[in-house]
């Protein structure tokens, strides 16, 4: 498959491109500062650009098969990124309609699972990082009525342990005692889901 990363300098984002071409596929980055992929080489395209402009991610994602996003915010989150989400999300549903692209996996927040009890992931994302759960809803508020074949993936707290494939998945609900997961893992569950084209139109949690 041709895939289009999006968000690849960052830890997830690194993962993804790392694992999709271990799996055969051919992998474009784009990113707004691509030194950070440099050690990839000529095994991926990599294109320079802005998330946040819908023309430039059209460009981008023409030819493509799906694309998988680990764009997120820089912690901690800037007065003037509080929106960054939706206006992300924006830009992006509209640049894959244009480009005529359906199929896309995004990375978003276990925070917005308001049943979850053990961990109470909405009350600690609400206490603590209400500014990232505003956001974070208001992208998947465009996702979800765009009309595409999105997956959206909801992990708790991430770490940087290697990838076990041995990591939980429910669809609507963050699975019980879910309170952590390698971002090796939630990369190889983004890439599974798109290859199989798996869990479209659902909001899906994961963990280890």
């Amino acid at each position: 498959m041709k895939l289009l990363v999006l968000g690849a300098t960052g830890g997830t984002g690194l993962e993804i491109v790392l694992q999709a071409i271990e799996h055969g596929h051919e992998v474009t980055a784009f990113a707004r500062n691509p030194e950070r992929l440099q050690p990839f080489g000529e095994r991926i395209a990599v294109i320079r650009g802005d998330l946040l402009k819908s023309a430039e991610l059209e460009r981008a994602i023409e030819g493509h098969d799906a694309v998988l996003s680990a764009f997120g915010p820089r912690y901690p989150v800037s007065k003037l990124d509080a929106d960054l989400l939706q206006r992300f999300a924006a830009a992006l549903m509209s640049a894959m309609r244009q480009a005529g692209v359906r199929r896309v996996a995004v990375e978003s927040t276990a925070f917005l699972f308001k049943d979850s009890f053990v961990p109470p992931a909405y009350l600690i994302g609400r206490l603590f990082f209400g500014g990232i759960v505003t956001d974070a809803a208001a992208m998947e508020q465009i996702i979800g009525t765009s009309g595409l074949d999105w997956t959206i993936v909801r992990p708790p707290r991430l770490n940087n342990q290697p990838r076990t494939g041995a990591y939980r998945v429910r669809e609507g609900h963050l699975p019980n005692f879910g309170f952590t997961i390698s971002r090796a893992d939630v990369a190889d569950f983004m890439i599974a889901t798109v290859e199989k084209r798996a869990s479209i139109g659902r909001v899906v949690g994961v963990c280890n």
